[in-house]
């Protein structure tokens, strides 16, 4: 793995330092992890992922893009009624490097007309600038980032690499990053199961994001 993709697959400290309002992960030494998904829903692939984690006892937080609960308003009812966590994902997707602050703000906004009322936010393509993060923390989100990015997404890496991208850098408290997303559907569907019967046979469980603030509470 070249260091460019390794600093994008775990975010080294500096990286975290740059965001320090930010979630990249619990501190914890517990052996649980938590599983986010971006980009959905999606028709056939999230409901499909939501089986998964269904047959496995798993949980996890889904970033939803607000266009797509928009179109698909049924997978996202489903999400809902299965008591997952969801959290939001813009409206468009617009990385923040290519979007004024102003328009960037908006379509945080338009996302959460669709979305609802959400407590986390992670930045579409995982980019944003430092100081925009006080302003969505007015807006009551919590910024997610991520300690495990899964590359699932990339047409170039095999299943495989996928799997090894999450099992090599997992470690309790992780935050890791799937797609349930067309372009990731490839890679999705042999990675996440492959990572799911892993956590289980080496003794991780699998926690929303909002039992992390209770963990904190029980400290």
């Amino acid at each position: 793995m070249s260091n460019r993709s390794s600093w994008i697959v775990r975010p080294p400290l500096w990286v975290r330092w740059l965001f320090p309002a930010t979630l990249w992960r619990e501190n914890t030494q517990k052996k649980r992890v938590y599983l986010t998904f971006d980009d959905g829903p999606v028709p056939g692939v999230t409901p499909w992922v939501i089986d998964q984690l269904k047959d496995s006892g798993a949980k996890a937080t889904f970033f939803c893009i607000g266009d797509n609960v928009r179109k698909y308003p049924g997978v996202y009812e489903k999400l809902l009624r299965e008591n997952f966590d969801v959290g939001a994902h813009g409206f468009a997707h617009r990385p923040g490097h290519k979007t004024g602050r102003n328009r960037y703000f908006k379509d945080i906004d338009r996302g959460l007309e669709y979305g609802g009322r959400v407590n986390w936010f992670r930045p579409p393509h995982g980019i944003i600038f430092p100081w925009w993060v006080s302003g969505i923390k007015k807006k009551g989100l919590q910024v997610v980032l991520w300690d495990v990015l899964s590359c699932d997404y990339d047409r170039s890496l095999s299943p495989a690499k996928v799997v090894d991208n999450v099992l090599s850098n997992v470690r309790p408290g992780s935050i890791i990053v799937f797609h349930d997303s067309l372009k990731a559907w490839p890679n999705l569907k042999e990675a996440l199961p492959a990572v799911l019967n892993w956590l289980k046979a080496n003794g991780y469980t699998t926690e929303l994001l909002t039992s992390i603030n209770q963990n904190k509470r029980k400290l």
